[in-house]
């Protein structure tokens, strides 16, 4: 019975090992948050923000996961960072008051406990978004999700792209309402190395 007992756990141990939930911590130079907007309803202009960190966890077995992304709104870039003769590049009037007052509010942040799967891979994640101050829901549905080792460093890794949408109006970001749309889609593409 003993020796039963003892190969029984054997054998369970590396099933038990594989169902236990995975940390990983965000690559901040393969993560960028991006936004568009719509331009005077002429164009959807792009930005992204360059600095990044956060974690993320899953546990297959439970169904269960959580996703913590803080982002440093100064390094927003739109591609237009020299004023010329202008008095201030867009980038510069992005990085204001009037939009993301990054000055009293340098950090954006996604936090979310709730994650829908389809089999072993997550396919929504929902939690809160906090901008200028303002926390609100936000889900971000997965557009593309994969895990694998890390073809140089054999580190296992996993990582995808997310978009959701948000009013910016709902958090206080009003300036220039309708001329810039008010409807923000934002782009999350990511990558994580298992802790």
């Amino acid at each position: 019975m003993t020796r039963f007992t003892f190969g029984a756990l054997a054998l369970a141990l590396p099933l038990a090992a594989s169902a236990a939930p995975e940390n990983y911590t965000l690559d901040p130079y393969h993560t960028y948050a991006h936004f568009a907007v719509d331009h005077f309803g002429v164009s959807l202009m792009w930005g992204r923000f360059d600095r990044s960190a956060g974690k993320f966890m899953l546990d297959r077995a439970a169904r269960k996961g959580s996703l913590e992304l803080d982002v440093e709104t100064a390094s927003l870039t739109t591609g237009d960072n020299d004023k010329g003769s202008r008095p201030r590049s867009r980038d510069e009037h992005l990085r204001s008051a009037d939009f993301f007052n990054v000055a009293e509010f340098p950090r954006m942040s996604f936090k979310a406990d709730k994650v829908k799967f389809d089999g072993d891979n997550p396919t929504e994640v929902t939690g809160q978004l906090t901008l200028l101050g303002v926390t609100r829901p936000l889900t971000l549905k997965m557009e593309r999700w994969v895990c694998r080792d890390h073809p140089f460093s054999k580190k296992p890794m996993c990582g995808g792209n997310a978009s959701g949408a948000i009013k910016r109006s709902e958090f206080g970001m009003k300036y220039a309402l309708p001329a810039v749309g008010d409807d923000i889609r934002l782009y999350v593409e990511f990558e994580g190395y298992r802790d």
